[in-house]
């Protein structure tokens, strides 16, 4: 079994609260961390923009993440938000064992 984090940024802390709290209602995450105040830079229809937006950091199975990546789009306002996962290379095992347990089986879904 591989494990994820995945990176989410998020227009408001209402809807970082909202994406978090229905990826681990649905068990497709065991944890989502929310990381309030965070300045973003980035390119967008062809010029510099800069907002403030809220993090979403969420811990959950590798095979996991096509369908968290579609229940994040389902609910964010952005047309194209931001998320992007990198692989859990190892980690304390009673926790990793605890992500496992508070997800659903990826052939469930």
């Amino acid at each position: 079994m591989s494990f994820c984090s995945v990176y989410v940024t998020c227009a408001t802390l209402d809807e970082a609260r909202k994406i978090g709290r229905a990826l681990v209602e649905s068990r497709l995450a065991a944890c989502a961390n929310i990381l309030p105040g965070i300045e973003s830079i980035y390119w967008w229809e062809g010029r510099v923009q800069a907002d403030n937006e809220v993090a979403l950091i969420v811990k959950t199975q590798a095979e996991l993440l096509d369908a968290v990546i579609a229940k994040v789009r389902s609910l964010h306002s952005y047309t194209c938000p931001c998320v992007v996962a990198w692989p859990i290379a190892a980690g304390h095992p009673a926790y990793l064992d605890w992500v496992a347990r508070e997800t659903i089986e990826p052939r469930a879904i």
